[in-house]
């Protein structure tokens, strides 16, 4: 019984770091850290569909999910405009 308590803990906090990038990179434009910057060419567009993946986890759609996943890919495809 002891196990599903640590993993509901170390999910919950997965869930809110993922939240916590995902706005950050969606209302700054920018990704935190040395790393991220340069994977994410689009960080509004990544930080749109992480927030849709969380979305999509508590709604239990899977086209939503589907939309959220396309998204933060197109977020690493992407070129920036200019």
């Amino acid at each position: 019984m002891v196990g599903f308590g640590v993993l509901g803990l170390a999910l919950m906090v997965a869930a809110i770091a993922w939240t916590v990038l995902g706005v950050h990179a969606l209302l700054l434009g920018r990704m935190p850290g040395r790393r991220l910057p340069r994977l994410v060419r689009q960080p509004r567009l990544w930080g749109a569909g992480a927030l849709l993946a969380l979305l999509s986890a508590n709604l239990e759609s899977p086209s939503l999910l589907a939309v959220s996943v396309g998204l933060m890919a197109l977020g690493h495809v992407v070129k920036p405009a200019g």
